[in-house]
């Protein structure tokens, strides 16, 4: 064998050959990313656990904090949180559609069901929006006077009925209300820029970008992120609502 004959089966020998994964190197980086992004939550959630069981007596209870229902007077608890963990999720179901039917390349078809896709983001987006103008002005029944520091001076029983991450009219705890600014708004910046990018796949497709390129891959790693950013919401669902 010539020295160019066996240079040529060594490269052969150590090309790798074909992936064992089978997926394109976008979707191979899409996973590294949202892995990389699961530890980020799984470390936020390990240290709301940690700190829920160090002061579990103190704690604020999440169905009598998170009981108001846009245009309903009396106390539903858990009732929007609840609606808006079945809005995220059909929203998943619409991306799947979304994927199946870019599979069949069917263009009109990924359109709706991505379309619906973006409403179901953006619903949640705005719920989540309301939810926390709640939080932070809170209500009657949770006003109680505090005693905090303000630009270096004393001020005493200043009533204050919200929460904000100085005060927490919910309990004496201030981390509950920090938890819950961290956890439910980094969630919440992930569902934004879903819908951001949702959005952005959406033209490309109405713009027939994806037909001349022969295939729907971009809506499929979409729709990858899609679905870790609801599947993050159960657990914030369970650990932060529930628990």
């Amino acid at each position: 064998m010539s020295n160019q004959a066996a240079t040529v089966q060594l490269r052969k020998d150590w090309d790798g050959g074909v992936s064992p994964f089978g997926v394109s190197y976008g979707k191979l980086f899409m996973w590294f990313f949202l892995v990389s992004d699961a530890l980020t939550f799984s470390s936020l959630l390990c240290a709301y656990g940690f700190m829920r069981h160090k002061f579990t007596g103190a704690w604020a209870k999440p169905n009598e904090v998170f009981n108001d229902f846009p245009f309903v007077s009396r106390d539903l608890p858990l009732a929007y949180v609840g609606f808006m963990t079945f809005d995220l999720i059909m929203s998943s179901v619409t991306m799947v559609l979304a994927v199946e039917a870019g599979h069949r390349k069917s263009r009109k078809e990924v359109i709706m069901w991505l379309a619906l896709t973006v409403l179901g983001g953006l619903i949640f987006v705005g719920s989540q929006c309301w939810e926390w103008y709640h939080f932070i002005t809170g209500s009657a029944e949770h006003q109680r006077a505090v005693d905090f520091w303000m630009n270096g001076k004393h001020i005493v029983n200043q009533h204050f009925e919200g929460a904000n991450l100085v005060v927490n009219a919910y309990t004496a705890l201030p981390t509950f209300g920090d938890f819950f600014f961290c956890i439910t708004g980094f969630h919440g910046f992930h569902v934004f820029s879903g819908v951001v990018i949702n959005i952005i796949i959406l033209i490309m497709v109405a713009k027939g970008m994806m037909d001349k390129r022969g295939h729907y891959e971009m809506v499929e790693k979409a729709g990858l992120y899609w679905h870790f950013v609801d599947l993050v919401w159960v657990f914030v669902f369970t650990f932060f609502y529930l628990l």
